[in-house]
């Protein structure tokens, strides 16, 4: 799990180079790493041994029965429910260790990190994803972490490799889905459907760069434009003087092989370091052994003065000075021995492992890999035999010269700067800055970052009860529909799923009141749901006049709080019954609301979209008529829904046997008079059923924002508290040219647009 995160830090450093504030939001363990690179930091909770430990014993995306047998699975469900509101709070929460206010403005992240797209949702800020393996549906190769069997399967590899794809985004959203949408419930977002959680990602087309090298996997040829690869990522060589014992082991002989497995949690160190000795002395090499996690060589007394234990020693200082490397397979190990020409044996344990090894011995620069459970002494042997072939260390070289011309951080940089929305991102006054609030004086809008609301205000140009909040990019996570039938029909079952599962809060929430009161029960199970609400995001969110805090959002968190520690097992019989009434109670409310919100707004949306998308199923196009995300936008895309379904309607009518025509003659003009036909009647249809279906989509999101804004006004406070703080530290070099670059604004001789 280390070798994952140098790659980051190597990101981080760049991107501060290019005047970025940058936070590394993971586990606690690794603060000091982060902070002596130069980066700031925020746990975001969970031990990393322990995932580790987990990994080693369930190297696949099903877990043994032992470990369910023994709880792991609620305990590591416990750990990601910890882990996703870490990673919201390292998005707007103040720096622990200086206090300093800081707000996101932009998201890169990893994809198992499960939280990117709801933090980007929640705030309006845009996403970027970077991974060091595979994650994006092709028909190249499977998806690392999926075991595909082609024997005697008919069916073509490319497909299969494809299909994993999907097969691993819907297994993981089995497993934790419930989980994240409990949690999107504290933000305040809608739950995203069972339909959309797998491949998310891909349905809306986040930017994802790739930090490995082509010369090893080159871009697949499925792949879309927004999905670029750039090369693996190198911080600069730290400054490291080794330690005597290194550094005369060193000298004393030939270039020895390292033998090392990072932060793998062993089951069985000793009889793994004498598998190690014992390959070691057939073959004749010399070795340096890193402990690792495990403590490797922790109970052995050797005298061998060809084998060196060692604790930590930075890899891209170590792999200058030997021969060859065996390791566990972790991309950023894996990078650096190619990185350094070394032949490279790879001992998978899970992930991604047995997928690099793999594409280390496809290119030449490395034997075939082997899976920790089959490895022993003989073979251990035999691999290092092969790295040390004058003709493999040739390839590993060829490898090491092809990397060593790349530059994969700053590509990766330029990628994400090529992929923002910057027109939508900039401030109109700052334009090195990012928009935080929008202001409207008659029919010109001006985006403002922190820094210039808070020196427009300072100086008395602008007043805060003028100023809504900016989101720079809207995420709306709808179902889709592919026609009317199969999208109303779903539509009724989840309609019907809703009001069975609130029928059942009316008897099962008074039991479980009953059961957390119960001195006896404990509260070890993750229960799915949250004990209070945090919600909604609003991009029309006020900011408060005078003081800049939020007092609203203060009481409503400490109501929460409060609720909250209601639900503690130490409760009064009294509140305890009320409690259990009020579950009884919101159970009846939920299955009412979702009989009427059903049969008047999801199953008519869902009719409407069926219609409008059922050109699709014949290769038709199908127009973007916006999203909706109030009632306001409801209105909107209702109107051009029914003005496009009309004009469009009728012109298929016309234009479809015409292009028939052209393209299949007379056959063609008979296939157009049918689409041009159903075309004419869904998109009319869709229209007309649109005109209620949008505005009450919209209506419910209006008022969802508007009952729930605990996280939005959250998200305000934090950008006002940031604001303040960079008037104090940065304001004076700026104040000029924003109270300047205003009143040419306001007088309509300034940037296009205005």
């Amino acid at each position: 799990m280390r070798s994952i995160f140098p790659p980051f830090v190597a990101l981080g450093q760049e991107l501060r180079r290019h005047g970025h504030r940058v936070r590394l939001a993971t586990h606690g363990t690794f603060s000091d790493f982060v902070r002596k690179a130069g980066l700031e930091f925020y746990p975001i909770g969970g031990d990393p041994a322990d995932l580790m430990a987990y990994m080693v014993k369930n190297p696949g995306l099903i877990p043994k029965m032992k470990t369910l047998r023994e709880g792991e699975i609620q305990k590591k469900r416990k750990m990601v429910a910890e882990m996703l509101d870490g990673c919201w709070k390292s998005c707007i929460e103040p720096d622990p260790a200086t206090g300093r206010p800081f707000v996101a403005e932009a998201i890169i992240a990893n994809p198992p990190s499960f939280a990117h797209i709801h933090c980007s949702q929640a705030l309006g800020v845009p996403l970027h994803l970077m991974f060091t393996m595979p994650w994006t549906s092709t028909s190249a190769f499977p998806h690392p972490l999926a075991n595909i069997e082609m024997k005697g399967s008919h069916l073509p590899t490319g497909i299969a490799n494809y299909v994993s794809y999907s097969a691993v985004e819907f297994m993981t959203w089995q497993g934790l889905g419930d989980l994240v949408n409990s949690w999107r419930k504290t933000l305040g977002l809608e739950a995203v459907p069972s339909t959309e959680g797998p491949l998310l990602a891909e349905t809306l087309g986040v930017p994802f760069t790739y930090c490995w090298s082509p010369a090893l996997i080159p871009k697949p040829a499925d792949w879309p434009p927004h999905v670029d690869v750039c090369g693996f990522f190198f911080r600069d060589p730290p400054k490291y003087e080794p330690p005597l014992e290194i550094a005369s082991f060193l000298r004393a002989g030939p270039p020895p092989v390292y033998i090392g497995f990072g932060s793998i949690v062993i089951d069985d160190p000793a009889k793994l370091t004498a598998t190690i000795l014992q390959a070691v002395r057939a073959t004749g090499v010399r070795a340096i052994v890193s402990r690792g996690w495990s403590k490797l060589g922790g109970d052995f007394a050797t005298d061998d003065e060809n084998v060196l234990f060692i604790g930590d020693c930075p890899h891209d200082w170590l792999f200058q000075h030997v021969a060859a490397v065996v390791h566990h397979g972790g991309a950023g190990t894996t990078a650096c021995g190619l990185l350094n020409g070394r032949p490279t044996t790879v001992v998978p344990f899970f992930g991604d492992q047995l997928f690099w090894g793999a594409m280390v011995a496809a290119a030449g620069g490395g034997p075939q890999p082997i899976p920790q459970r089959q490895l022993n002494s003989d073979n251990l042997a035999e691999v290092i035999r092969f790295c040390l072939r004058p003709e493999t260390a040739a390839a590993a070289d060829r490898l090491g010269a092809q990397m060593r011309r790349e530059s994969g951080v700053k590509v990766a940089v330029e990628s994400f700067h090529a992929h923002l929305p910057v027109e939508e991102l900039r401030c109109d006054i700052l334009g090195d800055r990012a928009a935080a609030w929008t202001l409207k004086k008659g029919k010109t809008r001006v985006k403002l970052s922190k820094l210039a609301a808070e020196i427009l205000t300072d100086n008395l140009r602008i007043t805060w009860d003028a100023l809504h909040r900016y989101d720079s990019i809207t995420i709306v996570i709808d179902p889709r529909r592919w026609d009317p039938v199969t999208g109303t029909t779903s539509s009724l079952i989840s309609t019907f799923k809703g009001m069975a599962v609130s029928a059942s809060d009316i008897i099962i929430k008074p039991i479980q009141v009953y059961h957390r009161s119960s001195p006896r029960e404990s509260n070890e199970m993750l229960q799915p749901g949250p004990t209070h609400s945090r919600p909604a995001t609003s991009a029309g969110e006020h900011i408060s006049s005078g003081e800049h805090n939020i007092q609203d959002g203060a009481a409503e968190t400490a109501q929460s709080t409060a609720a909250a520690r209601s639900h503690s097992p130490r409760r009064h019989g009294g509140n305890a019954a009320l409690e259990a009434a009020a579950g009884s109670a919101s159970g009846v409310g939920g299955f009412f609301k979702h009989f009427f919100r059903g049969m008047m707004v999801d199953m008519p949306l869902a009719a409407t979209e069926g219609l409008r998308s059922m050109p699709k199923l014949y290769s038709g196009e199908v127009r973007d008529n916006g999203k909706v995300t109030d009632w306001k936008s409801g209105v909107v895309v209702a109107g051009k829904n029914l003005r496009y379904g009309l004009t469009d309607g009728l012109a298929d009518l016309v234009q479809e046997p015409m292009k028939g025509k052209r393209e299949e003659g007379a056959l063609g003009a008979i296939k157009g008079v049918g689409k041009g036909s159903v075309n004419m009647v869904s998109k009319v249809s869709s229209g007309v059923l649109g005109l209620v279906a949008y505005p009450g989509h919209g209506i419910c999101k209006s008022i969802s924002a508007a009952v729930h804004g605990v996280t939005s006004r959250a998200i305000v406070q934090a950008r006002l508290n940031e604001g303040r703080d960079l008037v104090v530290t940065e304001g004076a070099g700026c104040e000029a040219v924003a109270l300047r670059t205003f009143e040419r604004l306001l007088a309509g001789s300034g940037a296009p647009g205005y």
